[in-house]
């Protein structure tokens, strides 16, 4: 569903300034009615300046007045020349509580797929390429503690951007002329875990 920019904002103008229904400006605000009444008693909002809906080219003025006209009417978010931001790929951000995981789910990317380069590590995790390099060469400061576990199930990273990072690097290494290796076979550790 589309919103105004600054909803609130957007209901106090037109609260101000239009004899649009609670309903309306709520549908369009993506509010409920009663906020809307909240805020044209006082209630709620105090101090917010409105934002002007017409000015910013989200609605326009012959809209609201058939929605004046209309109490039924449901007024018509306009089109936004702004293109819509597109999520990246791989792990951006890690919860705190989910930090201590990250070089558990990178030990398990080293052994599970060698093909994949630090570099391809370091993205789909969110971390430093120093950072695999120490889980790698078990020089980190915990390396005592990690365990190899899927990052996936940890959270850390989505099925199909590991998918990607894997084909992605099979085929770089194809094209370079490099066999893929095989990972390990499972060990014992493994399958009591």
């Amino acid at each position: 569903m589309n919103l105004p920019l600054m909803p609130q904002a957007t209901a106090v103008w037109l609260i101000e300034k239009t004899g649009l229904t609670f309903q309306q400006i709520g549908a369009f605000c993506g509010m409920h009615p009663l906020e809307v009444q909240a805020i044209a008693d006082g209630e709620v909002a105090q101090g917010i300046v409105g934002y002007d809906p017409v000015a910013n080219m989200q609605v326009t003025m012959e809209e609201i007045r058939r929605g004046e006209a209309d109490p039924s009417y449901r007024l018509k978010l306009l089109p936004s020349a702004l293109p819509t931001p597109k999520r990246l790929r791989g792990a951006r951000y890690t919860p705190v509580a989910k930090r201590n995981d990250r070089p558990n789910g990178i030990a398990y990317l080293l052994r599970n797929f060698p093909q994949l380069e630090i570099n391809d590590v370091a993205k789909l995790m969110g971390t430093t390429k120093e950072t695999v390099i120490k889980v790698r060469d078990r020089t980190h400061w915990n390396a005592a503690n990690i365990k190899p576990q899927d990052p996936v199930i940890l959270g850390l990273c989505s099925q199909t951007d590991l998918n990607n990072a894997v084909a992605r690097a099979s085929e770089r290494r194809a094209k370079r002329g490099e066999a893929v290796p095989e990972p390990p076979p499972p060990s014992l550790e493994d399958e009591a875990a």
